[in-house]
């Protein structure tokens, strides 16, 4: 698991050094959220990378879509109801 969070750490350093960095404040990451019509960005927590619940869906996306995303961040396809639901756990 140490392993996997690394790949995404490092990922989201990359994310962060584009043009990006301007619009989102430290210690946050921007995703796309939505399914490939419409997506929409939302700016996390970077802690929130290292709950094993966004781990287990950062699994499930890497699994089937991988991290090389040309949005230029991360993006997970599934809808906001499922994003909030699931983030809104994480704030507990």
């Amino acid at each position: 698991m140490a392993i996997r969070f690394l790949t995404v750490f490092s990922y989201a350093k990359q994310i962060l050094t584009k043009s990006e960095q301007v619009l989102v404040p430290k210690g946050y990451i921007p995703i796309y959220v939505g399914d490939q019509a419409v997506k929409k960005r939302y700016v996390v927590p970077l802690s929130y990378l290292s709950h094993p619940v966004f781990q287990d869906l950062l699994q499930c996306v890497e699994e089937e879509f991988g991290f090389n995303h040309p949005m230029g961040a991360l993006t997970i396809p599934c809808t906001e109801q499922t994003f909030f639901n699931l983030t809104s756990k994480l704030k507990l």
